[in-house]
């Protein structure tokens, strides 16, 4: 069967306006650090610079921290809230007004095909501001008391994963609720943030209730140990999660903390073959693999085994591996180079540990970071591979015969974030549903997010929700 040629269709870069450097959004501004170094943002497609950013030292980061507490206590926080929703809206509107640029911006920053940028980062990130600003003069219906009362000034750190999403996962409730935000975006991934900056200014948002800062590990410590910060919200890895909630430890700081995953994808012999296909191969290759709830252990009932693992391969072997810009492309850039460092090394080890590894013949560009999507077979639950989060376009391959078997293999993880399970038996599902310890379960389809449903994880995989009523009532008062 030959496959089609596609012509390229790339996206226009002249729609986004980089600057050469940007420093940091404090109290409606854009302003310079005082004790930070610049550091510069790189396209992992190509390896451009895209512009210098500035670092926020402790010096900034109080700065923000006091025109955040300044805001909330004269402004944002006495605001009724329908007038709250008033700004959420004008956000939400221009976020649509501006969803092209945001999502090329999205995609030469990141490294994500132009397409999920276009058709699932951006329009979601427009969803929950509009959904929470139907939140902010309902506050006494989000489960907090009949008189809910916003937290004050929350801190936030988020990932490169999903920048414009995980920003609007943070601020959108958080805003809704009564909260003025300090947020401090991944180094790798700045440039939306920053944009997002931009569309503060344009919905006339009061000065200090937004304040971005930008900068590495240093800049998040800062930020998240700084006393006068009420609330922290994390999405990031397990052991920068635990270094957090050491550091809040015996504070009165309300922490919610969304982690890694090594979700298990559970595929019975009656699931629908096609329709699984390609949830599993949007569970694990969907923005290159990074996705901290991705379905990177696939269990197969070995009646199907032989089918499935077929068929698999037959549809990697389509998936389209290049330019983010292109709209064709299917698997775009690993986000930077010491990712792809670590997802070649857990690869590595997969091999030396006896399972074996196989690829589609695939070309990858010459310059940028890039992995071909892969897959594991002859997995045991003992291969760091089935037990470690990748964070790349890397599936393991394992199988069951009995549902306990599933259910226990699924569960066999220091993670519990979310899970898939694919079968016609709608029993089984809520069965599954009920054994299996994680915070999301799909049923028959997987990566499905909506603003009103909460997502978040158990054990490793942090505490707190974000999404929905739960994520609202994280931000106020009990």
């Amino acid at each position: 069967m030959s496959r089609f040629e596609y012509a390229p269709a790339p996206e226009s870069r002249a729609i986004v306006d980089i600057k050469s450097s940007y420093g940091l959004f404090v109290n409606g501004a854009f302003v310079e650090a005082t004790d930070g170094k610049p550091f510069k943002t790189v396209s992992p497609s190509s390896e451009e610079v895209l512009a210098e950013v500035s670092e926020a030292g402790p010096a900034d980061i109080d700065k923000a921290v006091k025109a955040a507490r300044k805001a909330f206590d004269k402004v944002w926080g006495p605001m009724a809230g329908r007038d709250r929703a008033k700004y959420l809206f004008r956000i939400a509107r221009l976020i649509q007004e501006r969803s092209r640029e945001l999502a090329v911006l999205e995609s030469l920053d990141n490294g994500k095909p132009i397409r999920e940028s276009r058709d699932v980062d951006i329009p979601l990130v427009a969803a929950h501001f509009f959904y929470y600003a139907g939140w902010a003069d309902k506050l006494e219906y989000a489960g907090a008391g009949v008189d809910p009362q916003p937290l004050g000034v929350a801190g936030q750190v988020i990932p490169w994963n999903f920048p414009m999403l995980m920003l609007a996962w943070k601020i959108a409730p958080a805003l809704a609720a009564g909260n003025t935000v300090v947020l401090k975006p991944a180094e790798t991934t700045p440039l939306t943030a920053l944009a997002f900056a931009e569309i503060c200014q344009q919905a006339d948002l009061p000065p200090g209730v937004v304040n971005i800062v930008t900068g590495a590990g240093r800049t998040g410590q800062a930020l998240v140990e700084h006393s006068d910060v009420d609330k922290v919200a994390f999405t990031g890895s397990t052991e920068v999660g635990r270094s957090i909630a050491k550091a809040v430890a015996g504070s009165d700081k309300k922490v919610t903390l969304e982690l890694g995953g090594k979700a298990a994808n559970i595929v019975f012999e009656d699931a629908p073959i096609d329709q699984t296909i390609e949830g599993i191969v949007n569970g694990i290759f969907f923005n290159q693999g990074h996705v901290c709830c991705a379905g990177s252990r696939l269990l197969v009932q070995e009646s199907v085994y032989d089918e499935v693992l077929a068929r698999l391969k037959r549809r990697m072997g389509t998936l389209r591996v290049g330019d983010p810009l292109d709209k064709n492309t299917d698997i775009g850039a690993i986000n930077s180079s010491a990712q792809l460092a670590k997802i070649r090394e857990l690869s590595q080890i997969g091999e030396d540990e006896g399972a074996e590894r196989w690829s589609p013949e695939c070309e990858l560009p010459a310059e940028g970071y890039w992995f071909p999507p892969t897959l594991f077979t002859g997995v045991s639950q003992a291969h760091r591979i089935a037990r470690e989060e990748i964070f790349g376009p890397v599936l393991s391959v394992l199988t069951f015969r009995t549902p306990a078997e599933a259910v226990e293999k699924a569960n066999n993880t220091p993670f519990g974030l979310s899970a898939g399970i694919w079968t016609e038996k709608g029993s089984r599902i809520l069965w599954m549903a009920n054994q299996l310890r994680a915070g999301v379960v799909w049923a028959n389809t997987f990566n499905r997010f909506d603003p009103s449903s909460p997502f978040g994880g158990y054990k490793e995989s942090g505490y707190g929700r974000e999404g929905g009523r739960h994520g609202l009532e994280a931000y106020l008062a009990h």
